[in-house]
């Protein structure tokens, strides 16, 4: 399944990695850090000015102007999806 992330991005939910707030990217030394590393890369997309969240995949960073609770939201509907039962009639 795809989630679109804002801006124009959309990425497959089962390469998120992770989901973090974009506080602790400014308030995080080591995170600075890793996606300063990425950057040097062009391994980070979006508005990182416009940022209230970062998804990190296996390859890739993206910067989203959604928040985190979004996107957790978004990302809980394959959950919720494969959780349902099939009552279709073969």
């Amino acid at each position: 399944m795809f989630i679109h992330i804002g801006d124009d991005n959309v990425i497959q939910s089962r390469e998120v990695v992770s989901i973090i707030d974009y506080e602790l990217y400014t308030n995080t030394t080591g995170i600075y850090q890793m996606i300063q590393g990425w950057k040097r890369q062009n391994k980070v997309t979006g508005p990182e000015e416009e940022a209230k969240s970062i998804m990190i995949t296996a390859d890739h960073i993206y910067f989203s102007s959604l928040s985190v609770a979004t996107l957790r939201k978004r990302t809980g509907i394959l959950t919720t999806i494969s959780n349902l039962d099939d009552y279709s009639e073969e």
